[in-house]
């Protein structure tokens, strides 16, 4: 099915629109931009140069995507911004290209940014993640899958977030936040696991007892990370779950977020 798109649209002729989207009138989109099919773009959205997007997604008013990234090594090169597919991009949102050629943003499948959210510049961000209103990723970030930002949550640059972690309001952190827990706090931190996402992912009772157990000695005992770690290994019941936050603290280069 064709696209409706609107006269009163400023579309370049080089742009790539899919099949079956409804294009809004005042909505800009330049020309090195390829859109997927069924794509809603409300009124006075800016696609720019470097937008590579998925089926599916629809952006809302006033929203910027593959902005120019807000970093001073950025000297004008080519580079992407890879928005997946069924993605809920609310008015307001900004989302940064990456610094360098060949780099890229990538925002996954399924997730929902809220008013006013910022993702920057070569943050790579997993599926069905959630950021509330007015929260700011900054660049070069990680963040897995099922991950819960709540309203205003500022992630400092080069951090990482974990596969089903939820950080709460107004929480500000510059250090990694291990997969499956709930972070806050000012200064952050650890305030235990995330019981509610681990059943809805499916993780059973008892794993998720081995999980608290292993956070248990990783938070609250008095030893380095490397060295809980080697604990988790020696004294948790192995599982997918306890292998993704070993290899996650075995990767951490800025340190993990502190305990209460």
């Amino acid at each position: 099915m064709a696209s409706e798109i609107s006269p009163r649209a400023e579309i370049s002729p080089k742009a790539q629109i899919g099949n079956n989207c409804k294009i809004f009138p005042f909505v800009y989109i330049e020309d090195d931009v390829v859109i997927g099919d069924n794509c809603i773009i409300f009124p006075f959205v800016s696609i720019l140069n470097g937008t590579r997007m998925g089926n599916g997604n629809k952006i809302h008013q006033g929203s910027v995507i593959a902005a120019l990234p807000q970093d001073f090594n950025f000297k004008g090169e080519k580079s992407e911004c890879i928005i997946g597919d069924n993605n809920v991009i609310r008015e307001n949102v900004v989302i940064n290209r990456a610094t360098h050629t060949g780099g890229k943003t990538i925002i996954g499948n399924g997730n929902f940014l809220m008013e006013g959210a910022h993702i920057s510049h070569d943050t790579h961000v997993g599926d069905n993640c959630v950021f509330g209103y007015g929260t700011k990723i900054a660049g070069d970030c990680e963040i897995g899958n099922g991950v819960i930002f709540s309203s205003s949550v500022i992630e400092n640059a080069n951090t990482r977030v974990g596969e089903g972690a939820m950080i709460q309001a107004g929480t500000t952190f510059s250090k990694d936040v291990p997969p499956y827990i709930i972070a806050g706090g000012n200064p952050v931190h650890y305030q235990g696991p995330n019981l509610t996402m681990m059943a809805a992912y499916g993780i059973g009772e008892k794993v998720q007892k081995h999980v608290t157990n292993a956070y248990r000695l990783v938070f609250n005992g008095q030893v380095s990370v490397f060295d809980a770690t080697l604990q988790v290994k020696d004294q948790v019941p192995d599982s997918p779950e306890i292998q993704l936050i070993v290899s996650f603290l075995q990767q951490t280069q800025k340190g993990i977020i502190g305990k209460i």
